[in-house]
Protein backbone atom coordinates (compact mmCIF):
# COMPACT_ATOMS: atom_id res chain seq x y z
CA UNK A 1 0.00 0.00 0.00
CA UNK A 2 1.11 3.10 -1.32
CA UNK A 3 0.09 6.98 -1.09
CA UNK A 4 -0.33 7.94 -4.30
CA UNK A 5 -1.72 11.58 -3.91
CA UNK A 6 -1.28 14.36 -1.30
CA UNK A 7 -3.79 17.27 -1.77
CA UNK A 8 -4.28 20.40 0.08
CA UNK A 9 -7.05 23.23 -0.25
CA UNK A 10 -4.82 26.60 1.02
CA UNK A 11 -8.79 27.94 1.05
CA UNK A 12 -11.69 26.45 1.55
CA UNK A 13 -13.56 25.07 -0.99
CA UNK A 14 -11.57 26.41 -3.57
CA UNK A 15 -9.27 25.07 -5.83
CA UNK A 16 -6.86 21.99 -4.79
CA UNK A 17 -3.03 22.15 -4.91
CA UNK A 18 -1.63 19.15 -5.68
CA UNK A 19 1.58 17.85 -4.04
CA UNK A 20 4.73 15.49 -4.42
CA UNK A 21 4.86 16.04 -0.76
CA UNK A 22 3.67 17.80 2.65
CA UNK A 23 4.73 18.23 6.14
CA UNK A 24 1.75 17.14 8.89
CA UNK A 25 1.08 19.68 10.93
CA UNK A 26 -0.96 19.74 14.29
CA UNK A 27 -4.30 21.19 12.18
CA UNK A 28 -3.60 19.15 9.02
CA UNK A 29 -1.02 19.30 6.15
CA UNK A 30 0.33 22.29 6.14
CA UNK A 31 -1.05 25.55 4.46
CA UNK A 32 -4.79 23.24 3.74
CA UNK A 33 -7.99 25.21 4.69
CA UNK A 34 -5.95 28.40 6.04
CA UNK A 35 -7.99 30.57 4.81
CA UNK A 36 -11.91 30.52 4.64
CA UNK A 37 -14.41 32.85 2.85
CA UNK A 38 -17.40 33.93 4.99
CA UNK A 39 -20.22 36.17 4.74
CA UNK A 40 -20.73 39.45 6.49
CA UNK A 41 -21.87 37.82 9.85
CA UNK A 42 -18.23 35.92 9.50
CA UNK A 43 -20.29 32.28 8.72
CA UNK A 44 -18.43 30.31 6.35
CA UNK A 45 -18.76 29.70 2.50
CA UNK A 46 -18.96 26.57 0.55
CA UNK A 47 -19.55 24.83 -2.54
CA UNK A 48 -22.62 23.67 -1.04
CA UNK A 49 -24.48 26.64 -1.39
CA UNK A 50 -21.82 28.44 -3.88
CA UNK A 51 -20.70 26.05 -6.65
CA UNK A 52 -18.87 28.18 -8.27
CA UNK A 53 -16.54 28.37 -5.65
CA UNK A 54 -15.06 25.05 -7.45
CA UNK A 55 -13.70 27.47 -10.31
CA UNK A 56 -11.38 29.64 -8.38
CA UNK A 57 -7.62 28.01 -9.20
CA UNK A 58 -5.67 28.52 -6.66
CA UNK A 59 -1.57 27.96 -7.04
CA UNK A 60 1.25 28.79 -4.68
CA UNK A 61 3.31 32.57 -5.16
CA UNK A 62 6.23 34.13 -4.17
CA UNK A 63 5.05 34.45 -0.94
CA UNK A 64 1.58 33.06 0.00
CA UNK A 65 -0.84 31.82 -3.09
CA UNK A 66 -2.13 33.63 -5.94
CA UNK A 67 -6.12 32.78 -6.90
CA UNK A 68 -7.62 33.22 -10.10
CA UNK A 69 -10.52 33.06 -12.37
CA UNK A 70 -11.02 33.22 -16.13
CA UNK A 71 -13.17 36.16 -16.02
CA UNK A 72 -11.57 38.01 -13.11
CA UNK A 73 -7.99 37.36 -13.87
CA UNK A 74 -6.07 36.99 -10.48
CA UNK A 75 -4.73 38.51 -7.11
CA UNK A 76 -2.11 37.37 -4.58
CA UNK A 77 -2.81 36.58 -1.05
CA UNK A 78 0.15 36.87 1.11
CA UNK A 79 0.94 34.03 3.63
CA UNK A 80 0.16 36.71 6.58
CA UNK A 81 -2.84 38.79 7.89
CA UNK A 82 -1.00 39.38 11.01
CA UNK A 83 -1.71 43.41 10.94
CA UNK A 84 -5.30 42.86 9.77
CA UNK A 85 -8.49 43.63 11.83
CA UNK A 86 -9.68 39.97 13.96
CA UNK A 87 -13.05 38.98 14.16
CA UNK A 88 -14.98 35.91 15.42
CA UNK A 89 -15.93 33.21 12.10
CA UNK A 90 -18.57 30.38 12.65
CA UNK A 91 -17.71 27.15 10.85
CA UNK A 92 -20.63 24.53 11.62
CA UNK A 93 -20.88 24.54 15.61
CA UNK A 94 -17.68 25.66 15.91
CA UNK A 95 -16.65 29.63 16.19
CA UNK A 96 -13.11 30.90 16.13
CA UNK A 97 -11.36 34.21 16.08
CA UNK A 98 -9.56 35.08 12.33
CA UNK A 99 -7.59 37.89 10.84
CA UNK A 100 -9.33 39.26 7.90
CA UNK A 101 -7.70 39.71 4.69
CA UNK A 102 -7.10 43.36 2.94
CA UNK A 103 -9.72 45.23 1.27
CA UNK A 104 -8.55 44.74 -2.02
CA UNK A 105 -8.81 40.77 -2.02
CA UNK A 106 -12.38 41.12 -0.31
CA UNK A 107 -13.50 42.87 -2.90
CA UNK A 108 -11.85 40.72 -5.93
CA UNK A 109 -13.90 37.72 -4.19
CA UNK A 110 -17.11 39.98 -3.74
CA UNK A 111 -16.75 40.77 -7.59
CA UNK A 112 -16.42 36.84 -8.09
CA UNK A 113 -19.12 35.54 -6.15
CA UNK A 114 -21.25 38.53 -6.76
CA UNK A 115 -21.95 39.24 -3.22
CA UNK A 116 -20.06 40.50 -0.79
CA UNK A 117 -17.64 38.48 1.82
CA UNK A 118 -14.52 38.30 3.34
CA UNK A 119 -11.01 36.21 3.09
CA UNK A 120 -10.06 35.30 6.50
CA UNK A 121 -6.80 33.36 8.01
CA UNK A 122 -6.65 31.46 10.41
CA UNK A 123 -3.74 32.52 12.99
CA UNK A 124 -1.45 30.85 14.62
CA UNK A 125 -3.00 31.56 18.49
CA UNK A 126 -6.67 30.12 17.29
CA UNK A 127 -6.93 26.45 18.66
CA UNK A 128 -9.89 25.19 16.85
CA UNK A 129 -11.08 22.06 18.88
CA UNK A 130 -11.90 18.58 17.00
CA UNK A 131 -15.27 16.75 17.85
CA UNK A 132 -14.81 16.41 21.78
CA UNK A 133 -16.12 12.75 21.42
CA UNK A 134 -12.59 11.81 19.54
CA UNK A 135 -10.23 14.22 20.93
CA UNK A 136 -7.45 12.98 23.18
CA UNK A 137 -6.57 16.30 24.71
CA UNK A 138 -6.32 19.34 22.58
CA UNK A 139 -6.51 18.08 19.12
CA UNK A 140 -6.70 20.90 16.44
CA UNK A 141 -8.39 21.50 13.08
CA UNK A 142 -7.84 24.29 10.26
CA UNK A 143 -11.10 25.44 8.68
CA UNK A 144 -11.93 21.71 7.34
CA UNK A 145 -15.16 20.61 8.30
CA UNK A 146 -13.89 18.45 11.19
CA UNK A 147 -10.88 16.74 10.74
CA UNK A 148 -7.47 17.35 9.88
CA UNK A 149 -6.86 14.86 7.41
CA UNK A 150 -9.35 13.10 4.49
CA UNK A 151 -7.58 9.66 3.54
CA UNK A 152 -9.62 7.65 0.47
CA UNK A 153 -8.11 4.46 -1.01
CA UNK A 154 -8.22 4.66 -5.27
CA UNK A 155 -10.20 1.17 -5.02
CA UNK A 156 -12.66 2.69 -3.05
CA UNK A 157 -13.27 5.17 -5.91
CA UNK A 158 -13.52 2.46 -8.58
CA UNK A 159 -15.97 0.57 -6.58
CA UNK A 160 -18.13 3.46 -6.80
CA UNK A 161 -17.46 4.04 -10.42
CA UNK A 162 -17.73 0.43 -10.86
CA UNK A 163 -22.29 1.32 -10.18
CA UNK A 164 -21.86 4.30 -12.04
CA UNK A 165 -23.66 5.14 -15.36
CA UNK A 166 -21.05 8.56 -15.60
CA UNK A 167 -17.29 8.07 -14.37
CA UNK A 168 -16.01 10.62 -11.54
CA UNK A 169 -12.75 11.47 -10.53
CA UNK A 170 -11.44 11.64 -6.94
CA UNK A 171 -11.52 15.50 -6.74
CA UNK A 172 -15.37 15.33 -6.04
CA UNK A 173 -14.27 14.12 -2.61
CA UNK A 174 -11.19 16.09 -1.78
CA UNK A 175 -9.07 13.98 -0.34
CA UNK A 176 -5.92 14.78 1.08
CA UNK A 177 -4.23 11.65 1.03
CA UNK A 178 -4.84 9.05 -1.77
CA UNK A 179 -3.57 5.63 -1.30
CA UNK A 180 -3.14 2.94 -4.13
CA UNK A 181 -3.00 -0.84 -3.85
CA UNK A 182 -5.69 -1.58 -1.34
CA UNK A 183 -9.06 -3.55 -1.03
CA UNK A 184 -12.25 -1.30 -2.02
CA UNK A 185 -12.58 0.38 1.06
CA UNK A 186 -10.15 -1.01 2.97
CA UNK A 187 -9.39 2.27 5.09
CA UNK A 188 -13.21 2.09 6.95
CA UNK A 189 -11.08 -0.86 9.61
CA UNK A 190 -7.73 1.26 9.97
CA UNK A 191 -7.42 2.60 13.40
CA UNK A 192 -4.21 3.48 12.85
CA UNK A 193 -1.55 3.89 10.43
CA UNK A 194 1.58 5.53 9.79
CA UNK A 195 3.30 7.15 6.59
CA UNK A 196 6.78 7.96 6.41
CA UNK A 197 7.43 9.32 10.36
CA UNK A 198 3.93 10.01 10.99
CA UNK A 199 1.44 7.86 13.08
CA UNK A 200 -2.49 8.49 12.57
CA UNK A 201 -5.30 7.94 14.11
CA UNK A 202 -8.56 7.34 12.55
CA UNK A 203 -11.74 8.94 14.05
CA UNK A 204 -14.56 8.73 12.64
CA UNK A 205 -15.33 7.45 8.96
CA UNK A 206 -16.26 11.00 6.50
CA UNK A 207 -20.09 11.54 5.78
CA UNK A 208 -20.22 13.01 2.45
CA UNK A 209 -22.66 16.04 1.80
CA UNK A 210 -23.59 17.87 -1.95
CA UNK A 211 -20.22 18.90 -2.85
CA UNK A 212 -19.58 15.39 -3.92
CA UNK A 213 -22.46 16.25 -6.85
CA UNK A 214 -20.18 19.25 -7.99
CA UNK A 215 -17.95 18.60 -11.28
CA UNK A 216 -14.76 20.76 -9.79
CA UNK A 217 -13.76 22.24 -13.06
CA UNK A 218 -16.91 23.75 -14.41
CA UNK A 219 -18.75 24.27 -10.85
CA UNK A 220 -21.79 22.36 -11.98
CA UNK A 221 -24.07 19.94 -10.01
CA UNK A 222 -25.05 16.47 -11.09
CA UNK A 223 -27.84 17.14 -8.59
CA UNK A 224 -28.23 13.28 -7.54
CA UNK A 225 -24.68 11.52 -8.40
CA UNK A 226 -22.81 10.19 -6.55
CA UNK A 227 -25.04 10.25 -3.67
CA UNK A 228 -27.58 8.88 -4.79
CA UNK A 229 -25.58 5.30 -5.60
CA UNK A 230 -23.92 5.45 -2.66
CA UNK A 231 -26.80 5.58 -0.26
CA UNK A 232 -27.43 2.50 -1.78
CA UNK A 233 -24.72 0.60 -0.10
CA UNK A 234 -22.62 2.83 2.10
CA UNK A 235 -24.99 4.38 4.43
CA UNK A 236 -23.77 4.74 8.26
CA UNK A 237 -26.70 1.89 9.10
CA UNK A 238 -25.72 -0.93 6.36
CA UNK A 239 -22.19 -0.14 7.78
CA UNK A 240 -22.23 0.27 11.52
CA UNK A 241 -25.86 -0.91 12.42
CA UNK A 242 -24.65 -1.34 16.25
CA UNK A 243 -22.09 1.38 16.49
CA UNK A 244 -23.22 4.30 14.20
CA UNK A 245 -24.13 6.57 16.80
CA UNK A 246 -20.86 5.62 18.59
CA UNK A 247 -18.48 6.62 16.05
CA UNK A 248 -20.88 10.03 15.37
CA UNK A 249 -22.77 9.55 12.67
CA UNK A 250 -26.55 10.18 11.55
CA UNK A 251 -28.75 7.66 10.67
CA UNK A 252 -28.96 8.53 6.92
CA UNK A 253 -25.18 9.50 6.59
CA UNK A 254 -23.94 8.52 3.28
CA UNK A 255 -20.01 7.49 3.74
CA UNK A 256 -16.88 7.63 2.07
CA UNK A 257 -13.33 8.44 3.50
CA UNK A 258 -12.24 8.02 6.70
CA UNK A 259 -10.83 11.18 8.57
CA UNK A 260 -7.71 10.86 10.27
CA UNK A 261 -5.58 13.34 13.05
CA UNK A 262 -2.02 12.80 13.19
CA UNK A 263 -0.12 11.84 16.30
CA UNK A 264 2.98 13.56 15.80
CA UNK A 265 4.16 16.63 13.84
CA UNK A 266 6.77 18.28 11.76
CA UNK A 267 7.64 14.77 9.47
CA UNK A 268 7.11 14.86 5.92
CA UNK A 269 4.97 12.45 4.07
CA UNK A 270 5.62 12.10 0.19
CA UNK A 271 4.03 10.44 -2.66
CA UNK A 272 4.90 6.95 -3.08
CA UNK A 273 5.20 6.28 0.33
CA UNK A 274 4.52 3.09 2.21
CA UNK A 275 1.57 2.98 4.00
CA UNK A 276 1.77 0.63 7.49
CA UNK A 277 -1.36 -0.44 9.14
CA UNK A 278 -0.45 -0.36 13.44
CA UNK A 279 -3.80 -1.72 13.93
Amino acid sequence: MKVSEINIYPVKSLGRISLRSSIVEDRGLQFDRRFLLVDQDGRFLTQREHSRMATIDVQFGKSGFVVSTDKYGEINIENDFKDSEKILVQIWRSFCDALVAPKNINDWFSNVLEFECKLVQMPESTRRQINEKFNKGDEVVSFADGYPVLVIGESSLEDLNSKLTKQIPMNRFRPNIVVTETEAFEEDSWKKIKIGETTFRSTKPCARCVVTTIDQKTGISDIQEPLKTLASYRKSTNLFPDIYEKLGLAKNDVLFGQNLVAENFGKEIKVGDEILIID
